[in-house]
């Protein structure tokens, strides 16, 4: 078992923290409001600590899951930042779906502190950190890899180190582009068989035997059917994914004119009122 910190209490924090306390591991909390890490303690046990740095004081392993390069750098590098004060040779594993730019800043600020920084952004969504089979796509170095790994096993049901530093976010950013294309043409299809007179359900159970099926389509066709759009992954987060996706590909040079074209309905939705909807709402813009 691993003394453990688990800084960043949201939707997929919280659970994801609780999987390694639930494994016996000694976990210590930090959460921007202090109330959602003193309910964490009251709930799994452990210890809640004021500061990120306060957190990471003798963990082996740090983890983090918040909302964005900001965030990121303020709870690594900034005042009472955990890097500061981690023990020579601790391992930082970050689980936010950030750029890999700041990936391999961080990696490279780490190394000058003796510490280690993982990029291990993860799939699966609010259920799957609930449920412990998240996916998680790493960047760094081999070493520290093969310490978290075994740890990061309490929540996922895949774990794989794709490459060096910032590997494992441009991996993240593939996922997205594939999410985004899937859902909307999943969205168009049940707009089309709507339209049609067809009955959805018996559509999807037909299709989803085939070609056509996808986890999108198995798990969100029925409540996108439905209208319901309160199912985790906010718009709000996927456009900032999908923006730096974009970015990322500005760079590399990709071609990503179908990322592009669904990012604009995404700001669609945003302007309905639907900036705090799952990503499956993208079926309303068609629907009204």
């Amino acid at each position: 078992m691993a003394n453990v910190s688990f800084i960043g209490l949201g939707v997929m924090g919280f659970p994801m923290a609780g999987h390694l306390a639930a494994k016996g591991h000694d976990v210590c909390v930090y959460n921007r409001t202090a109330a959602k890490a003193d309910s964490f303690v009251a709930q799994h046990g452990g210890r809640a600590a004021p500061t990120p740095a306060a957190a990471a004081k003798g963990a082996d392993i740090v983890f983090a899951c918040v909302g964005n390069d900001d965030d990121l750098r303020t709870v690594t590098i900034g005042t009472d930042g955990a890097f500061a004060s981690m023990a020579k040779g601790a391992v930082f594993v970050d689980h936010t779906t950030a750029s890999a730019d700041v990936a391999r800043e961080l990696h490279a600020i780490a190394a000058t502190l003796g510490v280690h920084f993982i990029d291990a952004p993860v799939s699966g969504g609010q259920a799957g950190a609930e449920n412990g089979v998240l996916t998680v796509m790493c960047g760094g170095d081999e070493a520290p890899y093969a310490i978290a790994e075994p740890v990061i096993a309490a929540f996922a049901r895949a774990c794989r180190l794709m490459g060096p530093s910032g590997a494992g976010q441009l991996t993240k950013m593939v996922n997205q582009i594939c999410i985004a294309g899937l859902v909307e043409a999943l969205s168009e299809g049940l707009h089309f068989a709507q339209k049609a007179g067809l009955d959805p359900q018996a559509v999807v159970e037909v299709i989803s035997k085939g070609a056509a099926q996808s986890w999108q389509m198995e798990n969100r066709s029925g409540t996108m059917a439905a209208g319901k759009f309160d199912f985790g992954f906010a718009v709000d987060w996927m456009r900032k994914d999908l923006g730096i996706c974009l970015a990322e590909a500005r760079r590399n040079g990709a071609h990503l004119p179908v990322t592009a074209l669904v990012d604009q309905f995404y700001s669609e939705v945003q302007k309905m009122g639907g900036a705090r909807w799952d990503t499956s709402s993208l079926i309303k813009r068609l629907n009204g």
